[in-house]
């Protein structure tokens, strides 16, 4: 049920906060509660685009894009029925709206999702673009940790 990553992924971020490109999401997101560090990557400089378009209103900055340097076990590819079915998990309550609920204090089936798939010991997940078919982002629910991924900024000088 389980797959293996490993490859140069992408993050939109700050300039001024670039120091901090792994420390994960400061925010609630699709996954993440505010205070679950989660690290939100595109497998293209594509898929950083296409997944911006539902946050160009909170936008305060131009974001830079960066490079991160990827090795996962135990990621949970979204875009499998079978390793769905395994984990007992929907695609549908996995890309449902979420900003709303949680504007309104409601917890998102992407949460529960979430919750699941970390109960079954995944690291991260697939997220397959609702925005752009066929582009994906890599969702880590943790990293630089003992048996966790392994990320690091990959230097384009």
């Amino acid at each position: 049920m389980f797959t293996d990553i490993e490859g140069i992924f992408y993050r939109a971020i700050d300039p001024a906060y670039r120091a901090y490109s792994l420390s994960g999401s400061r925010s609630a997101g699709r996954y993440s509660r505010s205070t679950q560090p989660t690290l939100y990557l595109s497998s293209s400089r594509e898929g950083v685009e296409a997944a911006m378009q539902s946050h160009k209103g909170n936008r305060s900055s131009e974001l830079e894009v960066v490079s991160v340097h990827v090795v996962a076990k135990k990621i949970i590819d979204l875009r499998n029925s079978s390793a769905l079915s395994e984990v007992g998990v929907s695609i549908k309550d996995a890309i449902a709206p979420w900003q709303e609920l949680v504007s309104k204090g409601a917890t998102p089936p992407s949460w529960t999702v979430r919750d699941r798939l970390v109960a079954c010991g995944a690291n991260g997940l697939i997220d397959p673009s609702r925005t752009a078919p066929g582009l994906w982002h890599l969702v880590l629910f943790s990293w630089n940790q003992d048996d966790a991924p392994q990320v690091h900024l990959v230097d384009e000088a």
